[in-house]
């Protein structure tokens, strides 16, 4: 479906004209205006709005050109401001974009030239992509490229997980299940309903990714595609008593100076550590085995299952990357999610307070105790036995304790 509109400009003998498009019923461009700039210098200021009838949708908007005097369309990629680079926008305005013609049009001149806008909402998209340089998020409909270092270092790839219901915990009778061992915790099967989907991290937050937002590598073992180590929940979220350190008490505030208040300040989303079962519910993607490539573990310490899921004390001679420590997150095989590294490399840190038991009674979007001394972590890390790094394995850290990486989950 189309709309034009009838605002027109003359300026050095072309024409300026809009057209606003919408790709999905629901979303549409309205008010679009294209005004080049006096005195001429190449720029074009394009104003426009967003309607949507679906609250709350996020909708991708792109700008193209037609030079009549040629006959030929004139990609708009030089593009600063709301929704350049792919950035995903909400129902409002009115919103403001430049278009830099001189590098996409040169040499441009023309009797008549139309500047459309194409509005398409995006219902939960597989994947979400954010410029962790820009901050504009953009949607996928594939997966990252793993022969391509940028999905690990300046853009941040997130899967969409969809709601359900999974039996978190583990059966009595799985090898490597221990009832409390130096501060691990009970794995009491029960039930657990998560009501809304989420975005969480394709991968582990790498030292790159992380020194883009902080400025700085806390990691004892360098290298841009490794995960981030030496990093707390304090770091991650924040000490305030009633912003990083206050969750579950008060929700999902953070301090504006830790990694997760530079990351929203940037990105304009969300984000947080997981709950410990969101970060189950994810690491399983459907299967109820030990490990979420669908098998079991036959030994405690060194396992060929484990070694082809991900790194672990037992594998850190394989040569993978060079590395003898953790190695670059995306070397192992993915879950069925399309997860890499849920298994080993570096424990990954979770919202909620250490319980020794969660319990068997089903539950529905658990957010952990109300108060403790520790938070969880999970997966195990590139120093583990097999059995520290199964789907359903607990233990706990000190809040202030330095020593592990995490991943990032992003909000509905």
């Amino acid at each position: 479906m189309k709309m034009l509109k009838n605002t027109r400009l003359a300026l050095l003998s072309f024409l300026f004209s809009c057209l606003a498009l919408f790709a999905a019923e629901n979303a549409r461009v309205v008010n679009l205006t294209a005004t080049p700039r006096t005195p001429w210098n190449g720029l074009v200021d394009i104003t426009y709005s967003l309607e949507c009838d679906t609250p709350d949708a996020v909708i991708f908007v792109s700008f193209q050109g037609f030079d009549y005097d040629r006959n030929e369309s004139i990609p708009m990629t030089s593009l600063t401001g709301d929704g350049a680079g792919g950035e995903l926008l909400q129902s409002g305005g009115p919103y403001h974009i430049v278009w830099d013609s001189a590098n996409d049009w040169p040499g441009g001149h023309s009797s008549e030239f139309t500047v459309t806008a194409t509005a398409t909402e995006y219902n939960n998209p597989l994947y979400l992509v954010v410029d962790l340089n820009t901050g504009a998020v953009t949607p996928s409909t594939t997966g990252p490229d793993l022969s391509d270092d940028t999905c690990r270092t300046t853009e941040l790839w997130l899967r969409r997980i969809p709601k359900g219901t999974f039996t978190m915990g583990s059966p009595i009778s799985e090898v490597g299940r221990r009832e409390r061992v130096s501060g691990t915790g009970k794995e009491t099967q029960h039930r657990v309903t998560l009501t809304e989907d989420f975005y969480i991290g394709v991968f582990e937050i790498t030292q790159k990714q992380y020194s883009i937002i902080c400025g700085n590598n806390p990691s004892e073992y360098k290298g841009d595609t490794r995960p981030v180590e030496r990093v707390s929940y304090n770091t991650i979220r924040g000490t305030g008593s009633t912003a990083g350190a206050g969750w579950p008490a008060y929700g999902n505030a953070v301090d504006s100076d830790s990694f997760l208040g530079k990351l929203r300040a940037k990105t304009g989303q969300t984000f947080d550590l997981p709950t410990e079962a969101q970060w189950e519910y994810a690491c399983r993607a459907g299967t109820t085995t030990a490990l979420n490539t669908g098998k079991n573990l036959t030994l405690n310490a060194q396992d060929s299952a484990m070694t082809e899921a991900g790194r672990y004390d037992y594998n850190r001679s394989d040569s993978k990357d060079g590395y003898s420590e953790h190695t670059m997150v995306g070397s192992y095989l993915p879950n069925a999610w399309g997860l890499y590294d849920m298994h080993g490399n570096v424990w990954e840190w979770c919202l909620d307070w250490y319980t020794s038991d969660l319990g068997s009674s089903a539950v529905t979007d658990p957010k952990g105790p109300n108060s403790g001394d520790h938070r969880m972590i999970r997966g195990g890390w590139w120093a583990s036995y097999a059995r520290e790094c199964r789907s359903a394995y607990r233990d706990s850290l000190g809040p202030s304790y330095n020593r592990d990486g995490f991943r990032v989950v992003l909000l509905p």
